[in-house]
């Protein structure tokens, strides 16, 4: 049967903002340990805990939430040896061990007020003695402490300060005879994709460090995800060449221009792991899609593994011959695939979703090079309207809708994402934007958005809405922007500063950058120094690239979403802008939430979001909104 002609936006599809969350898991952070594989799953429908599973068994118990607050992004928060689980516990942030067959225990003191002391990215020693992991301490008033720490693996004794002074740390891993330990550290400005230093010491265990020494990063250069071979050889990922590449403490591995790194916005990050024979299973990226590859580090023979998948988000191996990873591709939602290198098969181990959808509804995504300023090019993924059932009216045109992912230096990648499909299976182009600042193309891109931010992401976010309405791909009359946190900043400066677009949605989006400048957590205290400038003395830079200060300039309807409890963009930013759109006379909707921070985890909250915005865009575009 030909598709039936129906006006773009009113196509009735098979992708409900109830299948949003219904059935999907999020899946994080593989651990393989004593032939047996462990993961992490993010469960919207339980209120958005993790779980910690083993072969597809619950080892945390029903309610129980491993996830750590260290950073406030987390990561890194569990860590597994000889069928031993040690986890950090959200609900009062210290570590936990689960024996086979036990209840959880905790091993760290209890903190002087909730959740004031906090453990991520933690490791074993070879005798399972003790914990090495990154600690975070918050007290009254002052700036939070973080340092690397022994923990006696039992509980049995108070943890132990091994590395103190620099105000970060992540990744530190100790070598296979226990006896080294290595760890990354940063300073304010810096944040760790703009300069890192990877340290080396002698190590005792819980008695200390000795010869500590420096082996690589500065100020300029980024490391990222040191690991030990098994045969004691330090390795590492640089971006000294201007791209993340692998190297051993010898010497560069496979210098490519691809990127093996990635920002470490959260602790536990996995790229590369080790197999038999000297060989490395890694992933890479290039030109906005992710690779799979094994690479000998004697010979340097470095082969692609042909799977069907164009994003990864993890990898570890059995230390053999197996190699676990998270896949997923514009067709395919993550699931945990298993490979082996001897024969190149794979077999799915768990999907994220138990949905099925029909391959004619999904769009996938074009990587799209398109010219933006300074006669520059920026990246992006274009995914066009996709149903299999409609089409749209002769000579007629698609809404667009432009995504502005957060970050900033994050990147858009070509998973499948119902969040996307959603929009196209109705009848909406889509361009999820890699504007410049965003990862994955090299280190110049990254710093494109240094002193910038605001501008080039704003640009680059418009040439690509004019690029492809000049393309002949989308109607330039019903072109909309939406983006969440910083996406959701870059999506109030172009409705503030341009006009270019006929709605917008701002999900949690910064509006005043001294605002976040003041109030945010050590992480990101100064991240602006580069993105922006340092703050008091740029402070009428940070006014001028305030959408808030310029809320009246709004000349397009608006929808804003917002979490009450939002400690990173108070709901006094949403409403500012709400006021000022009232008194225009311009339709805007502002929908609140009660208990969501900054960032939506309720099942039912993303539920709503997804509707409300659907049913703004029938409206401001002018279609009926179909189920």
């Amino acid at each position: 049967m030909p598709p039936i002609a129906k006006p773009y936006g009113a196509w009735p599809s098979p992708i409900s903002s109830e299948l949003l969350t219904s059935a999907q898991v999020a899946l994080a952070e593989l651990r393989s340990s004593n032939g047996r594989l462990y993961w992490m799953e993010g469960r919207p429908l339980e209120r958005g805990r993790t779980a910690i599973v083993c072969d597809g068994v619950d080892v945390t118990p029903a309610g129980v939430n491993a996830r750590t607050r260290a950073h406030e992004y987390g990561g890194g928060a569990c860590t597994v040896y000889a069928g031993v689980v040690f986890f950090s516990n959200f609900e009062d942030q210290r570590l936990y061990r689960i024996d086979p067959g036990m209840a959880p225990q905790p091993i760290t003191p209890q903190p002087p007020s909730p959740g004031s002391i906090r453990y991520a990215d933690a490791r074993l020693t070879p005798g399972g003695e003790t914990l090495v992991c990154v600690r975070e301490r918050h007290e009254d008033g002052r700036e939070a402490v973080n340092e690397v720490v022994a923990i006696r693996a039992d509980g049995s004794a108070d943890p132990r300060i091994l590395a103190g002074g620099h105000d970060f740390y992540s990744s530190p891993r100790v070598s296979p005879d226990g006896r080294r330990l290595a760890w990354l550290t940063w300073d304010h400005p810096n944040m760790p994709w703009d300069g890192t230093e990877l340290w080396q010491a002698d190590f005792s265990g819980h008695a200390g460090l000795t010869n500590v020494q420096k082996i690589a990063g500065g100020p300029d250069e980024s490391i990222f995800q040191p690991e030990w071979s098994p045969e004691g050889t330090l390795h590492y990922i640089s971006d000294r060449s201007g791209w993340w590449n692998l190297y051993s403490e010898r010497g560069p591995l496979k210098p490519m221009e691809a990127e093996f790194g990635l920002p470490q916005w959260v602790f536990g990050l996995s790229r590369y792991a080790f197999l038999s024979g000297g060989r490395i299973a890694c992933i890479y990226s290039d030109d906005g899609l992710d690779h799979v590859a094994v690479l000998s580090a004697s010979t340097r023979v470095f082969e692609g593994c042909p799977l069907p998948y164009t994003s990864y988000s993890d990898i570890c191996t059995d230390g053999a011959h197996q190699v676990f990873l998270i896949a997923a591709s514009a067709s395919v939602a993550p699931e945990i695939v298993a490979l082996d290198v001897r024969d190149g098969s794979s077999r799915v181990i768990k999907s994220s979703t138990s949905l099925s959808f029909n391959p004619e509804d999904l769009s996938a995504p074009e990587p799209i090079e398109y010219p933006t300023g300074h006669g520059r090019s920026a990246h992006a993924l274009y995914y066009p309207p996709r149903n299999s059932k409609y089409s749209g009216p002769h000579g007629e045109k698609p809404p667009l809708v432009v995504m502005s992912h957060g970050g900033p230096t994050s990147a858009a990648t070509s998973s499948l994402r119902l969040s996307h499909q959603f929009w196209t299976s109705r009848g909406f182009a889509v361009v999820d934007v890699n504007y410049g600042g965003s990862s994955g193309y090299g280190r110049e891109y990254r710093e494109r958005l240094n002193g910038a931010w605001g501008i080039v992401d704003v640009e680059d976010c418009i040439e690509a809405a004019r690029y492809l309405a000049a393309r002949g791909d989308v109607d330039p009359k019903r072109m909309a922007i939406r983006g969440g946190s910083a996406g959701g900043y870059t999506t109030l400066c172009a409705l503030v500063f341009h006009n270019v677009f006929a709605a917008g949605a701002s999900h949690y989006g910064v509006g005043d950058l001294a605002a976040l400048a003041l109030d945010t957590h050590k992480f990101e205290s100064r991240y602006l120094d580069k993105l922006v400038g340092p703050y008091p003395e740029a402070a009428e830079v940070y006014r001028q690239r305030s959408p808030i200060y310029f809320a009246d300039r709004i000349s397009c309807p608006v929808i804003l979403f917002q979490g009450l409890d939002d400690k990173v963009v108070p709901p006094g930013q949403a409403e500012t802008f709400v006021a000022a759109l009232q008194a225009k006379g311009l339709p805007c909707e502002y929908v609140s939430f009660p208990g969501e921070g900054h960032g939506f985890r309720k099942a039912e909250t993303i539920r709503r979001v997804a509707d409300a915005e659907l049913q703004f865009y029938a409206r401001i575009f002018g279609f009926s909104e179909s189920a």
